[in-house]
């Protein structure tokens, strides 16, 4: 009897392994130091992907052109970026889905001492930002600049444009008076003592957009979809059950915080709030908020930034819930 059980026992540790095998397997192309690399590691250790049926595998790429080139070109399943991009992609003929991830938008920090509490208090300063003359968070402050102040912003300030490090530093040694960054490097800014002056959402609000629009999600192809139908809600749920865990749990911010490149606790903190503070609400993305969303960005950024995208693709927002 007890040789039969043995047997039997192990004979469910062999079949575990090789059912697993027969899930379907998500490549995921990533940045090597990606923010979003935190949500993955925290699915796979948790075996979030596994309980809803998939494999997901992080394949690590230098930088966020070489992610897009993954997919394109059949390396990958998905990759992650802002929704007015994969719009922009979608409306150029790629059968891009786009599935919510993160709401986390930067914004515009100063020191304390700057005498920057507004916006209209840049006029004459030099401003730092990250992301290029199209970045979303500058056209969307500039926006807001005009509507709250009558202010052109861009004519009545002096624009530094790098790379999020260099502004980052350039912030923090007083090269610029304000600073505009990507949220985990603005988070970092704030844990070393610099202040909000406005944050992206805020101005977004004022200029009617919904705040709790995701800004970045997991993008993959119509046609890896259907080969694989449910795998878009899927890897929401274990996006869900990633983000749930995260919220109640700090052992799990343990064991990602050797990825999270926090210099102190007061940083790894920071990153901790600010991240949670980008999760969505669960549900599918508002249409008519992106659409508004997109209308202004078209507006500041034509065709530049949106492409032919000038309201958002059908079937652009996977339907997930």
């Amino acid at each position: 009897m007890f040789d039969f059980i043995k047997g039997t026992v192990a004979a469910i540790a062999l079949a575990a392994p090789a059912w697993a095998d027969d899930l379907p397997t998500i490549r995921a192309a990533t940045l090597k130091i990606g923010t979003v690399n935190w949500e993955m590691q925290t699915i796979i250790d948790n075996g979030f992907d596994e309980k809803h049926g998939f494999h997901l595998e992080m394949q690590p790429y230098a930088d966020n052109g070489a992610t897009r080139v993954a997919v394109e070109g059949g390396e990958a399943d998905i990759a992650v970026a802002d929704w007015i991009w994969v719009a922009r992609q979608n409306a150029e003929g790629k059968d891009y889905v786009f599935v919510p991830y993160s709401k986390a938008v930067g914004g515009l920090v100063a020191k304390p001492d700057a005498g920057v509490n507004s916006l209209k208090d840049l006029a004459g300063t030099k401003v730092g930002i990250a992301g290029g003359p199209l970045d979303k968070s500058w056209l969307i402050l500039r926006a807001y600049a005009q509507q709250e102040y009558g202010m052109d912003l861009k004519a009545e300030t002096e624009q530094v444009f790098g790379a999020p490090p260099l502004i980052f530093k350039a912030g923090l040694g007083g090269e610029t008076t304000g600073s505009i960054n990507f949220w985990h490097f603005l988070a970092k800014m704030k844990a070393s003592g610099m202040v909000e002056v406005i944050s992206v959402a805020e101005a977004g609000e004022a200029l009617g957009l919904n705040p709790d629009t995701p800004l970045l999600g997991y993008y993959f192809k119509q046609s890896f979809l259907d080969e694989h139908p449910g795998m878009a809600q899927a890897l929401y749920d274990a996006s869900r059950d990633a983000k749930d865990l995260l919220a109640a749990d700090t052992a799990a911010w343990e064991a990602i915080r050797p990825a999270m490149n926090a210099s102190n606790d007061g940083q790894f903190e920071a990153l901790k709030a600010d991240w949670l503070a980008g999760s969505p609400s669960r549900g599918p993305v508002d249409v008519e908020g992106a659409d508004k969303m997109l209308t202004l960005m078209n507006e500041l950024g034509g065709a530049e930034l949106v492409g032919k995208a000038t309201k958002v693709p059908e079937g652009l927002f996977a339907d997930v819930k």
